[in-house]
């Protein structure tokens, strides 16, 4: 009877084990996309119109074109996994307000960009590329920046052949797909949830044609060859702020680390507005403008 129960216990546990690791996957970015979902209008004082333009992600990528004054920059804006363009509406509406041309946009597989499946990176890469190609024909004579989040930071530094970037702002961003499921695993099943880590990566080579290599933005943090603020909450779960030290160090100069203190894997615009925006506004105007 004793066996019995100890082995019901342990199948339970099992069970259990894997249903955590379904919910991680899951809530760290569904494989398989949602629907494309309307966006409602941008803000009446974003001034922005739509746009749209192809992706060699093998999408039309949509999203919202704000022009700002004249030699003053423009900035691409990226959201993070599951996200949309609505998630950067508040850095788009304080940048446009100093004078900035914003351009915001759903990744592939997100908001209402159509996609097959979220490659939390890979594909998303090839439409940072396909923005910045936009950027650059709509304001040839402009420099541009970029803020990305999380895994439209991943997107960035993954980008192959990417136009020029005078300065890019990442934030929260993974080192490598391998640490982000390892420290998702930790948040839901403790010092357990590490060990289940190379299943869930093992997925991604039958789910999404993708090996753990091609996830490694801390291996291509050195081929970003403009001036970087990177910033990151010190009680970040999802991307610990060691992990975020390691990025910073193989960064080359000039470079900036800001450490949000208290802040974990949030809106970091939101939880820490004016320090944020001075930082920014600081950040860009050094680099951008004429």
């Amino acid at each position: 009877m004793r066996h019995r129960v100890a082995r019901s216990v342990v199948v339970g546990v099992v069970l259990a084990a894997v249903l955590c690791v379904w919910l991680v996957w899951t809530s760290s970015g569904s494989l398989i996309a949602a629907a494309p979902r309307r966006i409602a209008p941008a803000p009446p004082e974003l001034g922005a119109q739509d746009v749209s333009f192809q992706s060699s992600s093998g999408t039309t990528v949509q999203g919202w074109l704000s022009r700002g004054v004249r030699g003053q920059g423009a900035i691409l804006l990226l959201h993070g996994v599951r996200g949309s363009r609505l998630d950067m509406v508040s850095r788009a509406l304080f940048l446009h307000r100093l004078g900035y041309s914003v351009l915001l946009i759903d990744f592939q597989a997100h908001g209402e960009t159509p996609g097959r499946q979220i490659t939390f990176g890979y594909l998303e890469s090839r439409d940072v590329v396909a923005a910045l190609n936009y950027l650059k024909t709509e304001f040839p004579e402009e420099k541009f920046g970029v803020i990305g989040v999380s895994m439209g930071a991943a997107a960035f530094v993954l980008a192959d052949k990417r136009p020029r970037v005078d300065a890019a702002v990442l934030e929260s961003m993974y080192p490598t797909i391998e640490q982000a499921v390892r420290d998702r695993l930790s948040i839901y099943l403790g010092p357990f949830g590490p060990t289940l880590a190379p299943s869930l990566t093992a997925e991604l080579a039958p789910r999404l044609g993708l090996r753990p290599a091609d996830l490694r933005p801390i291996d291509h943090i050195q081929e970003i060859d403009c001036p970087l603020l990177v910033i990151n909450g010190t009680a970040d779960r999802h991307t610990r702020i060691d992990e975020t030290r390691d990025i910073f160090q193989k960064a080359h100069k000039p470079k900036e680390l800001w450490e949000v203190q208290g802040a974990s894997h949030v809106n970091l615009h939101r939880f820490a507005s004016a320090e944020y925006e001075q930082r920014i506004t600081e950040f860009f105007a050094r680099y951008l403008s004429r």
